[in-house]
């Protein structure tokens, strides 16, 4: 079980991970400590892996630090659903493995709801065992996600396939 974690529109990448937390400031095993530390205090504490992100539109604006979406991964979230991403955030989480749905599910979940995120299928289960399509990824995007981020794919097949997009 999973619990639904719900943003507003133009969370930045400095809401995700403030740069004084930045790994280079701290140390790479401090990411999970900061992880929307001023946004939502509670975040960082109550977080568990497997745990659901539904937010609003352009989610990771802000500046390209690869180091926010590594902090979302490093605590567990399974997938960050919203209508629309950041250019640079959503390749930096494709880089790292972790899932991105563009879908709006702010109307049918709601913030600390449970729910069961199933991957392998794109979509979420709620309590009620209402089922929640998402929209199925390339199939390079999950392979990427499958093998834990791009330098795990390519240290496994030793390329990448000519004329797919992610």
């Amino acid at each position: 079980m999973a619990r639904v974690w719900v943003f507003g529109d133009h969370i930045d990448t400095d809401q995700i991970l403030p740069g004084r937390y930045a790994p280079y400031m701290t140390s790479e095993e401090s990411l999970v400590k900061y992880p929307f530390v001023e946004a939502r205090p509670e975040f960082a504490h109550r977080v568990q892996r497997g745990d659901l992100i539904v937010a609003g539109s352009n989610f990771g604006c802000g500046s390209s630090r690869e180091y926010a979406p590594r902090a979302l991964y490093a605590v567990g979230i399974a997938a960050i659903v919203a209508p629309s991403f950041s250019r640079i955030f959503y390749r930096n989480a494709l880089n790292l493995g972790l899932p991105l749905y563009e879908a709006d599910l702010r109307a049918l979940l709601g913030d600390g709801q449970v729910v069961t995120v199933d991957l392998d299928r794109d979509r979420v289960v709620t309590e009620k065992s209402i089922e929640i399509a998402l929209p199925e990824p390339s199939p390079f995007a999950r392979r990427i996600w499958r093998e834990g981020g791009v330098v795990q794919y390519y240290l496994k097949h030793g390329r990448f396939p000519v004329g797919e997009e992610a």
